[in-house]
């Protein structure tokens, strides 16, 4: 069993900290806001991320996970410090450091004998080396010996637990062979593939691999944007390249883009990385370049369909840059949304979780509905954001009475166009033709529902 302290409770801590609780390390994650340590002890928790509130209060209940502001005392009782704050991004496009470097000043204040301290946040290249300065610079005996290590974190919000417990594979970064073995001896539990480096090659694996993922998600949009010009359908095409062992099929689902807290970040971070070495990074530029050009695709889309968007009601299903997830941070509805304000259209929303996040970035300015039937209620047209299985299972009999008219744009190509043109809907998806089905009979939603035998009620 190891002493760990996790600084930072945010998503990489809390997940970290939780999971290397419950291999049987003894963890006290620590943070510097009173209120979510106290709801942290109370097993509430800040995020929403499927299975993690139940392991955690397990943990807290076997002894194995603390929660505390006393940041000094954690330092001085662990014999393994992980960093876990956030790294925003700046104005300038580079990684924030702020939060990294006062923690690295707080350890080398309270540091009192040999500890490994661990980078888990994504940070530049350079950064497990200026750690170390900071707290060679602030310890108190300056005879006291540490090593840093960079441990960077893989985990994709909605299967964290998962990818965590089943990892596939832990990137050590170490300055010292010391090091090195703790940080490996850590991971064994996971059984997991290890692979030992240099402090800088650990912190470029970490921006190398998220950002080529960014890329093969800007490449296969573009190529389904193609696809709709000449008339082929990006499902397969993708399904026909996946199947190349050289390529392989994932993240090569085609449609509004990546969001999220680290793709955005890390691909504007390398471009600032390689800037700083003297080196002009085209390719990730366009990677993001078309990243941000395809939330606009949508909005042509609807324009299409159903004209000028003035006055026109849109019930927007998923708000979440990605579904299992409240975590709205870069989510295309914070690019589309506005816009479709700015154009004067009314708009309807629904996420299964994330509305409560949503509305800090959209205030009053839409509705938020508590289902997606309520949504979708005698709207113009219906836009697809995220793809939720409550999304991908919906009644589409009972959506289409609901719709003013059968019109359906969905940005995650969560149906089959020939099962939409079966249902008679006007279909427009990424990558793929267009189905366009039939015209409605000019009644309310709630007669053609009572009309065909459905009993609708707010709520269901």
């Amino acid at each position: 069993m190891k002493r760990i302290a996790v600084i930072g409770t945010g998503y990489v801590g809390l997940v970290s900290g939780t999971c290397f609780s419950h291999i049987g390390n003894s963890i006290i994650c620590c943070d510097i806001d009173q209120q979510k340590i106290n709801n942290l002890k109370r097993g509430i928790i800040p995020i929403y991320e499927p299975g993690l509130e139940e392991l955690l209060k397990n943990n807290v209940e076997a002894g194995r996970l603390q929660f505390t502001t006393d940041i000094a005392s954690a330092i001085q009782t662990a014999d393994i410090i992980y960093i876990a704050v956030g790294t925003p991004m700046s104005i300038t496009g580079e990684a924030d450091l702020r939060y990294v470097t006062s923690v690295a000043q707080t350890i080398g204040a309270n540091l009192n004998e040999y500890k490994v301290i661990v980078n888990k946040s994504t940070v530049p290249v350079g950064t497990g080396r200026l750690v170390e300065r900071i707290i060679r610079e602030n310890l108190q005996d300056k005879k006291l010996s540490f090593d840093v290590v960079s441990n960077p974190e893989f985990l994709k919000e909605g299967s964290a637990i998962a990818d965590c417990m089943n990892m596939e594979r832990a990137i050590i970064g170490a300055t010292s062979d010391r090091a090195a073995r703790l940080i490996e001896e850590l991971h064994e539990p996971f059984n997991t593939n290890i692979f030992i480096t240099d402090l800088e090659s650990a912190e470029m694996i970490k921006y190398a691999s998220n950002t080529f993922l960014a890329t093969k998600i800007s490449f296969i949009n573009s190529i389904a944007n193609i696809c709709e010009r000449v008339g082929a359908d990006v499902t397969d095409v993708a399904a026909g390249m996946g199947l190349d062992s050289r390529i392989g099929s994932k993240f090569l689902q085609a449609g509004i883009g990546y969001g999220g807290s680290c793709f955005p970040k890390d691909t504007h971070a390398i471009v600032h990385i390689a800037e700083s070495a003297g080196y002009e990074f085209r390719l990730m530029k366009s990677v993001i370049e078309t990243n941000e050009k395809q939330r606009i695709v949508v909005i042509q889309k609807l324009k299409e369909l159903v004209g000028e968007l003035k006055g026109k009601t849109i019930g927007i299903l998923g708000l979440a840059f990605k579904p299992n997830t409240d975590d709205m941070r870069d989510a295309p509805s914070i690019s589309i949304i506005p816009k479709l304000l700015q154009q004067g259209a009314k708009i309807k929303a629904f996420d299964p979780i994330a509305a409560k996040e949503a509305k800090i970035h959209f205030g009053d300015k839409i509705i938020y509905e508590k289902t997606l039937y309520e949504t979708v209620k005698d709207c113009d047209v219906c836009l697809i954001l995220t793809e939720w299985e409550d999304i991908k299972r919906m009644n589409l009999d009972q959506v289409k009475l609901l719709l003013k008219e059968p019109i359906i744009v969905d940005g995650r190509n969560c149906f089959e166009p020939d099962l939409m043109r079966e249902k008679g809907f006007t279909y427009s998806s990424i990558g793929r033709s267009n189905v366009y089905g039939e015209k409605q009979d000019g009644i309310n939603s709630d007669k053609r529902l009572r009309k065909l035998g459905y009993s609708f009620e707010a709520g269901d």
